[in-house]
């Protein structure tokens, strides 16, 4: 991704650049969560706007997924400057989506699945799964990126990029699927009701 052989502190310890900035990515969502992140930093969300924004979500995050199976295809076929753009739009996707995601989460709040019994399983199914993979392929996906923003495709032939981009790609791919899957259970299959964050949705 990167067109210049230039050093900086970022490019000779990519490791620590990628600790720091999952540390970063886990405390926003995280603080998110757990309510240490001020209300006042969201904007109060009705219903019909937490709605849209899951909308938006699985647009972006089925934007994202084919993007990464275009890059993984296209540097298969060795295209690396197309490579480079699909992986770096996918990664832009997948920050847009923390954005939206955290919006409806902090001024909005969470929708609980209602449905049959054998539906509900498989969602907590791919629901876990899709979590557990964005909660673990974090620092990986990180760290291929910040090998491919520092270095020329000539250096990177020379670090782990390709083998951690390998498994990058496809964590973030089935979790990217899966999350769209479920979505699409939840909000157009079956049923669900709405739990409001504190400071009440209308």
């Amino acid at each position: 991704m990167a067109t210049a052989s230039a050093s900086g502190p970022v490019k000779e310890h990519p490791a620590a650049a990628t600790a720091v900035l999952s540390v970063v990515g886990y405390t926003l969502v995280v603080g998110t969560f757990a309510g240490v992140v001020p209300e006042s930093v969201f904007p109060d969300l009705s219903l019909a706007q937490v709605n849209a924004l899951s909308d938006a979500i699985a647009v972006v995050n089925t934007a994202a997924t084919l993007c990464l199976i275009a890059g993984w295809r296209w540097i298969r076929r060795d295209e690396v400057k197309k490579h480079a753009a699909a992986m770096s739009t996918a990664f832009g996707l997948i920050l847009l989506f923390l954005v939206i995601y955290l919006t409806k989460i902090g001024g909005g709040g969470t929708k609980e699945f209602v449905g049959p019994q054998l539906p509900y399983f498989a969602y907590l199914a791919m629901l876990a799964i899709h979590i557990l993979l964005s909660i673990v392929s974090v620092p990986v996906v990180l760290y291929a990126i910040v090998l491919g923003l520092t270095h020329t495709p000539n250096e990177l032939r020379d670090t782990a990029h390709a083998r951690v981009g390998r498994i990058a790609a496809g964590s973030w791919i089935l979790s990217l699927t899966l999350g769209v899957l479920a979505y699409l259970l939840l909000n157009h299959v079956y049923s669900w009701e709405f739990v409001a964050v504190a400071a009440g949705v209308t």
